[in-house]
């Protein structure tokens, strides 16, 4: 079930909140716990019931699992438990993510005719194994407080960042769980919850779908080995450079929003990353949750920064390298992992060398911002494309490697320009008011990234030692100061009467199903 669909918005949302909100009102809180867990998995099996299965199986394995590990006295017995769990867990995820991948690498490496179904991936395994893989590794090291069965099945599979994230921590989210109260749905909570999901549903269902089609067409036509022309190449990355930012950090609006709704709060997944000076500074803004997770769980276990600069860059590159196959089987995510990873071992190299260069005056930070989003488009097109081919082939127009290529709006202006050609299968065949549109709907979007207030700044939210992505989710209920913007949610009817228009926008455009794109990782 997706967020933005009519579905969702229209009965399975208001029945779960109101069952909710009655349990809890009648201070029945483990059945409102209990209820929500239940619809949770409804939610979940409305893609395809079978999947219930697995993610049940994985829930009460993994938790005996570190009930084990807890109980077991000896701790080396404990570590082999753990690792076993781990181990039981990579394996699950390896044969329904990798399998098909590796075998086809075995058939090209050593010209086998090695055959294998083709395995459909189950929605979300990637995210609920991260999740399950923390709460073992915590449980072996004597960090987890609560081992309640019901608490530990919500955590899991809590809807609203069931499906793409954020990956929670159960230290975030199970002592939440322990000390619920009935006032904990209330119009406050409500007010801000349902406005920060309608902001997340308008950048999904206005923004991001639109760029959607745009992004695709040259993409596919790159992945074809069809040339693609100079400004069709870079308006292709530039749209899915948004696209992705607002698809994904629509989606964890939307499951902060929802959260929020149920008196629960989810760590902030989004920081403004494409403000950023910095591909450090990008991480530390980017997928936040991922991020985190890749620091405490593979790169802090590899050894870190503890044994000297090679080994500290060694370990960024394969924490990257590995992020980058988390995220889809396919050598174009290792690609683009491995591209994040080189830019973090220069990143960490030139501080190194010129330590006093990380602020930084006026000028250097805006030439610093874009090297970094030239960077990040960079690697966005291994990440889109699904071919190593068609990533180099449009890399290759982007270097000015194929003819310039104009819309026909500016054919006129530039009549002789030299090496011009102007039959351009993208921008030319949609017509210069559309392709003027959107040259000028980037240059908007370009403005509004780098200049708009983020949902922090936006709603009072807060995010504890977000430089260690340990959040915490706080609102001005709590009397908390944000830092200030010029533009800050209010409950007064201008909000409700903007939000409500951009409401009924998104209720007209939800039309075809769009899935997340974080859906297919």
């Amino acid at each position: 079930m997706l967020f933005s669909t009519y579905e969702f918005m229209l009965i399975f949302l208001p029945v779960t909140l109101g069952l909710y909100a009655l349990l809890m009102r009648r201070n029945k809180t483990r059945q409102a716990l209990f209820s929500l867990t239940v619809l949770s998995m409804f939610f979940y099996a409305w893609w395809n019931p079978w999947y219930l299965l697995l993610i049940v199986g994985s829930m009460v394995g993994n938790f005996y699992i570190s009930q084990i590990i807890v109980r077991t006295l000896p701790k080396r017995i404990s570590y082999y438990i753990t690792v076993f769990g781990i181990g039981a867990n990579l394996a699950v995820l390896g044969y329904f993510k990798y399998a098909n991948f590796f075998v086809d690498n075995i058939n090209i490496l050593f010209s086998t005719n090695l055959y294998l179904d083709t395995i459909l991936l189950p929605l979300a395994i990637s995210f609920f194994t991260f999740q399950q893989i923390s709460f073992l590794v915590d449980s072996y090291q004597g960090v987890v407080e609560d081992h309640d069965f019901l608490n530990y099945c919500l955590f899991v599979t809590f809807f609203p960042q069931l499906i793409a994230g954020p990956i929670v921590h159960h230290k975030e989210m199970m002592p939440q769980f322990a000390a619920m109260k009935s006032n904990m749905v209330n119009s406050r909570n409500l007010a801000i919850g349902l406005s920060i999901f309608l902001l997340g549903l308008a950048k999904k269902v206005l923004i991001a779908d639109n760029l959607a089609p745009f992004a695709d067409d040259v993409f596919q036509s790159a992945d074809l080995g069809t040339s693609v022309g100079f400004l069709e190449a870079w308006s292709g990355a530039l749209c899915y450079t948004f696209q992705l930012y607002f698809d994904f950090s629509g989606y964890a609006d939307m499951a902060i929003g929802l959260a929020l709704m149920f008196g629960i709060r989810l760590p902030i997944n989004f920081n403004s990353p494409y403000k950023s000076t910095s591909i450090i500074d990008f991480w530390r803004r980017w997928h936040m949750t991922l991020s985190r997770f890749l620091r405490d769980y593979l790169y802090i276990a590899l050894g870190g920064n503890r044994h000297g600069s090679f080994a500290r860059y060694r370990n960024l590159m394969i924490t990257m390298l590995l992020g980058g196959l988390w995220h889809g089987a396919g050598w174009n995510f290792v690609i683009w992992g491995g591209l994040h990873g080189i830019y973090l071992v220069f990143n960490h190299l030139w501080r190194a060398v010129f330590p006093g260069t990380a602020g930084g005056s006026l000028i250097p930070r805006k030439l610093a911002w874009v090297l970094t989003m030239l960077a990040v488009v960079v690697a966005w097109v291994f990440f889109r494309a699904t071919t190593v081919e068609g990533a180099l082939t449009m890399l290759s127009a982007m270097m000015g490697q194929g003819d310039i290529v104009l819309p026909p709006l500016l054919q006129s202006w530039m009549p002789n320009f030299e090496n011009v050609r102007f039959d351009s299968q993208y921008l030319g065949s949609v017509g210069p008011d559309t392709s003027a549109l959107l040259v000028l709907s980037l240059l908007i979007l370009t403005v509004f990234v780098a200049k708009a207030p983020n949902l922090p700044q936006l709603f009072g939210l807060l995010d504890d030692n977000s430089d260690r992505g340990e959040a915490k989710l706080r609102t001005l209920q709590e009397n908390q100061t944000p830092k200030k913007s010029k533009i800050s949610w209010a409950p007064n009817k201008a909000w409700a009467l903007s939000l409500s228009f951009l409401t009924a926008l998104c209720l007209v455009e939800m039309k075809a199903v769009s899935v997340f794109l974080y859906f297919n990782f």
